[in-house]
């Protein structure tokens, strides 16, 4: 009888030896696997320069969202709005100055687009001199708003650019330390040269 209990107790005794390790691997596995998820996570958190660059190229704005800049994103819409609104506005002031230009120089009397100009009533098209002053100042005008037009649509790739720029250097910068420890200390000191002493100040940079 006490046999059996002894081999019983030895059994029970090496179940609970071979659970505690079955438990002890597991713990280990579970460790390790969490481990590696940890490093697969700070790997995935990683900012990229990379992708801020690609976000703003593909939607301006998405690369200054992507570097959290959040304030920077509608800076962004205003200034291309705003460059859109005069693009706009030149190429419809063009488009009315050039049409004026030709029906004037036409010699055709039912096109007279020109008689909608508010500059129309200072001349008089029966006086040639007048005539030829008002053709040259349709002229002069509409050559100034395709100018301004393509200088405007030239500032809205040269924004465009800046957007991606931007978004490149911001997240280039992301994990750059600004902390109080980047301190400048700055210390008197001698030195000699040549059996003359030389008065000094030491800096030093911490960061």
């Amino acid at each position: 009888m006490v046999g059996r209990k002894n081999i019983l107790l030895k059994s029970l005794l090496f179940l609970c030896l071979l659970l505690v390790g079955v438990n002890l691997q597991a713990q280990i596995v579970d460790a390790d696997t969490t481990r590696v998820i940890k490093n697969e996570d700070a790997q995935e958190e990683v900012h990229s320069p990379r992708k801020a660059t690609l976000y703003s190229a593909i939607l301006p704005g998405l690369g200054q969202a992507y570097n959290k800049k959040y304030w920077k994103v509608p800076l962004v819409y205003i200034g291309f709005g705003t460059i859109g609104y005069f693009i706009g506005w030149n190429n419809d002031h063009y488009k009315t100055t050039r049409q004026a230009y030709r029906d004037l120089t036409d010699n055709d009397d039912d096109t007279k687009s020109y008689e909608n100009l508010k500059a129309f009533q200072y001349y008089d098209l029966n006086d040639a001199t007048s005539k030829a002053n008002f053709v040259s100042g349709l002229n002069d005008q509409q050559e100034y708003y395709r100018r301004n037009r393509d200088l405007l649509v030239i500032s809205m790739v040269a924004f465009y650019g800046l957007n991606i720029i931007d978004a490149s250097v911001d997240a280039h910068l992301f994990n750059f330390d600004m902390s109080d420890d980047l301190t400048l200390n700055w210390q008197p000191s001698v030195r000699t040269f040549k059996r003359e002493p030389i008065y000094c100040i030491n800096l030093t940079f911490n960061f």
